[in-house]
């Protein structure tokens, strides 16, 4: 005992410590069931950026999605609702949109968000010196695509005006139904002009952003972890309840799980985690467990590099499609409920009346078929003057569940073909840089809907397109993309985009696999936070009940 100290005094400090221990007892534990508004998750992998402007992948857009807020959102079922902007009118020609924002919108630097904040953000992205690879999202304004392929080079003559601070004009160059639900994805988000002018290099860290969405980044630990807080300058910030979100960077599922299992996250599973498939069986039994399956707009595939040999051949291309076994990889690999694809778009896209899947099935397409498959491989290898084909490489992200399907489809390959084609696992930055630049021969992909119609599916094989990477181009599936979207006729449009998916799937620059599902559980105690119907996780609503 240190001297100096009387009996009262250690009387009074016995009974603080005392006092502390038992608040000590009762503190509320993150994760635990607590109504302590904190929610933990996991991406699947680093983003590879968080500027809107470059992003094109689903870790990175599940980051940017909470911290910006774009003129519209839309809820879990897809229906449009108004965020940065409070309400908009339509001209009665469909060409013209006048977007009125809100005016207690601020970014987190205290400035307003203002019009000229979204013509800031659109013009960059429409630069063709800055490579956006989503520019062609932006190709239904007046003269985007003009100024993003050098056609014109005056700015100004873009559709799109800051007519004061607080109302966007936009003037399209053909009606466009769903131009409101296009504007809430993340390529329309704007960007803070002075402070993006000042530092081009805004979105390299969690420090250096200026954002306007109801969260706010606070710490990113690159390769480790993403944290956002609560805006509580957010116009709608009484709307927020979940005082921070916490996003642990891991790419193994068997992990993931453990971390679930031990309350260390409130969330497991896909859209950017994942289950063990192995696990799925034995999780899908156990009622306790709470495993959730739902289809989801989004599609699973393999993409050729369709300008290097030997899958500049679509004949080629067409026996490997061909040779796949479908339903035994979403029967005995992925084990999660997925339907065998043999088209792009996946169902839960509207069509004209039903779904566009309903409408246009697409068992039309191809069919598998060894024989025909053989003899297809035989054919190609002549023209390319070969006797066999040559030892080929297909890269995948790292994953598990990529891993074990790539290792089926590889094991197809070789036993219905007679090919061998090696596995590369990759880091997913270095996947995303070598399927842009064209270094590969194949490569896993999946497509998840951008919005709600087929267009954001056919469109991206367009010639050119930033997010081509085969590098596929025919001029009549060109001209028939081009018709769908300057056509008035919705039957018109839907029936351009079905013959150019059918001319597409008939040439093979992809050969889809399945349409996915979302599989995830969520700890009771998660409430509003839900997976929508193209399969993003949304917890901006989200809260934390107690037991």
């Amino acid at each position: 005992m240190f001297k100096g100290f009387n009996k009262s005094v250690i009387v009074f400090m016995s009974v603080v410590l005392l006092v502390g221990m038992v608040l000590t007892g009762c503190a509320k534990k993150s994760g635990s069931g607590s109504n302590e508004q904190v929610f933990r998750m996991i991406l699947g992998s680093e983003p590879p950026s968080l500027d809107p402007g470059l992003a094109q992948d689903n870790n990175s857009s599940t980051v940017l999605r909470p911290i910006y807020d774009g003129l519209t959102t839309k809820d879990e079922k897809g229906e449009v609702k108004g965020a940065a902007a409070e309400k908009w009118e339509v001209s009665k020609d469909g060409l013209k949109y006048t977007f009125n924002l809100r005016q207690d919108a601020k970014w987190s630097n205290g400035d307003p968000v203002k019009a000229s904040d979204f013509v800031f953000a659109w013009t960059r992205a429409l630069d063709p010196a800055f490579a956006a690879p989503y520019a062609y999202q932006l190709y239904y304004i007046k003269n985007a695509e003009e100024y993003n392929t050098k056609k014109i080079t005056d700015a100004s003559l873009l559709g799109v005006k800051a007519k004061d601070d607080y109302t966007l004009e936009v003037e399209l160059k053909a009606p466009t139904p769903y131009f409101e639900s296009l504007v809430s994805f993340y390529t329309y988000f704007p960007l803070n002009e002075k402070h993006v002018k000042a530092n081009p290099k805004f979105a390299a860290e969690a420090s250096s952003m200026v954002t306007n969405g109801a969260f706010l980044i606070k710490e990113w630990k690159h390769n480790d972890s993403v944290t956002l807080v609560k805006n509580d300058n957010y116009h709608a910030a009484k709307d927020i309840k979940l005082a921070s979100v916490t996003m642990r960077i891991l790419n193994d599922a068997n992990t993931q799980l453990q971390m679930y299992n031990s309350d260390e996250i409130d969330w497991v599973g896909r859209p950017v985690g994942e289950i063990p498939v192995d696990k799925l069986p034995s999780l899908k039994a156990d009622k306790n467990f709470g495993l959730q399956v739902k289809g989801i707009a989004s599609t699973y595939y393999y993409e050729f590099n369709t300008k290097q040999a030997p899958f500049d051949n679509a004949k080629i291309r067409k026996a490997f499609a061909m040779a796949i076994d479908r339903k035994a990889i979403v029967d005995k690999v992925t084990l999660g409920d997925q339907i065998p694809a043999f088209g792009f778009v996946p169902p839960g896209i509207k069509g004209e009346k039903k779904e566009f899947r309903e409408e246009v099935k697409d068992s039309a397409y191809f069919k598998e078929d060894l024989t025909e498959a053989k003899k297809l491989l035989a054919d190609g290898l002549k023209e390319k003057g070969l006797d066999k084909l040559p030892v080929v490489t297909l890269i995948y992200n790292t994953s598990e569940g990529h891993k074990k399907i790539a290792e089926a489809v590889v094991d197809m390959w070789k036993k219905n073909l007679s090919v061998e084609v090696k596995l590369e696992n990759q880091e997913f930055g270095v996947y995303i840089k070598n399927r842009q630049s064209g270094n590969f021969q194949v490569a896993r992909a999946g497509w998840g809907a951008d919005y709600n119609d087929p267009m954001t599916y056919i469109d991206l094989l367009m010639t050119g397109g930033g997010n081509n990477n085969s590098k596929y181009s025919n001029a009549e599936y060109d001209n028939l993309v081009k018709e769908a979207l300057t056509s008035q006729d919705e039957k018109k449009r839907m029936e351009a985009m079905a013959k150019a998916e059918k001319i597409m799937i008939n040439e093979m620059p992809i050969v889809p696999v399945y349409y996915y599902t979302g599989i995830w559980a969520q700890k009771p105690y998660v409430k509003n936070v839900f997976v929508d119907y193209k399969g993003d996780i949304d917890f901006t609503r989200g809260y934390i009940e107690n037991k």
